[in-house]
């Protein structure tokens, strides 16, 4: 179907309204904002061709339009080297699929006893020292954030809230794509702008890695307390959640069963998962590792999610 006018240089509707694409990274810390957002631009824009060329082309004259809520360096005061990492993800953009090794690693029994465990924890808090390392390590981060020692989880939001506030009041195009911990800062934030600012509008949502479906997160988030419809935020036009196979991260994976609510009471058009089938298939020495942003960008069922966001009017 060919492109509304105006489309193609990422406009939609009456009045030429631009569009952008919000990028909230998830925990660790992070290589410098703008080599950052260089190397997610490069595996965006790659998932987006192997989805749809077309619509990859067209998206290159956002460039500008692609922002990065670069939270991590107030939250760890360090930035990363990634130096050793960009041959990696070099071979993650010349790699058009998940090799055999990749799927048995994803499904792995190591994977299948941490997932079992993790799913345990989710209940049982206590359980959490027989995780792997990495599932402990974001359980801590994210209690940390929870905690907002010295305001800092606010100061994070607060970034965030400084990109996403003036593109609604322009009545601007936003998709807003958190992942793993960035998913949670994203809702957050959502919320406050929604209840606290009273702000008006709607952004698309895409959420990929997101421990959102987790129910000791869920009981710690912005407005759960509170009665509904306050519980959630109501900026959301389309929510869209992409885990992948293997992501310990995303193990409460069907977001659809956990904010259902929030289609009954009309705050959001539509939740869609999309959880079976889908390997993020980056890869270092140490091998696989299915949750890294990068794999999740690079991977064409991405890819179509954002191209068809791109495409609609």
């Amino acid at each position: 179907m060919p492109l509304p006018a105006g489309c193609e240089q990422g406009h939609t509707g009456h009045g030429m309204t631009l569009k952008h694409i919000v990028f909230v990274p998830g925990k660790n810390p992070k290589p410098r904002a703008a080599q950052h957002r260089e190397l997610l631009w490069r595996t965006l824009i790659e998932g987006v061709r192997r989805a749809d060329s077309q619509v990859a082309e067209s998206l290159q004259s956002g460039r500008d339009r692609f922002h990065l809520v670069s939270w991590n360096y107030l939250y760890y005061h360090k930035y990363k080297d990634i130096t050793r990492e960009i041959p990696w993800i070099d071979a993650l953009i010349n790699k058009h699929g998940p090799t055999a090794q990749d799927i048995r690693q994803a499904s792995s029994w190591e994977i299948r006893i941490s997932s079992f465990v993790l799913n345990m924890v989710d209940h049982v808090p206590v359980l959490i020292r027989f995780l792997p390392e990495d599932a402990r390590s974001t359980e801590q981060e994210i209690k940390r954030y929870f905690n907002n020692g010295d305001g800092v989880a606010a100061d994070m939001r607060k970034l965030l809230k400084h990109i996403v506030r003036p593109l609604l009041e322009k009545r601007e195009s936003v998709l807003l794509i958190g992942h793993s911990l960035g998913s949670v800062i994203a809702y957050d934030a959502l919320w406050e702008l929604t209840h606290q600012e009273k702000l008006q509008g709607k952004v698309d949502f895409l959420t990929i890695g997101s421990p959102l479906g987790m129910h000791y997160i869920q009981r710690s988030l912005m407005g759960m307390n509170g009665g509904r419809p306050r519980s959630y935020p109501g900026l959301i036009r389309h929510w869209v959640n992409v885990a992948a196979e293997g992501d310990l991260v995303a193990m409460g994976r069907k977001l659809h069963d956990s904010f259902g609510a929030m289609l009954e009471l009309g705050l959001v058009d539509s939740i869609d998962d999309h959880c079976q089938g889908i390997y993020n298939f980056f890869c270092t020495n140490e091998g696989l590792n299915s949750h890294r942003s990068f794999g999740y960008l690079v991977n064409p069922a991405v890819g179509s999610i954002i191209a068809d966001w791109w495409k609609r009017n």
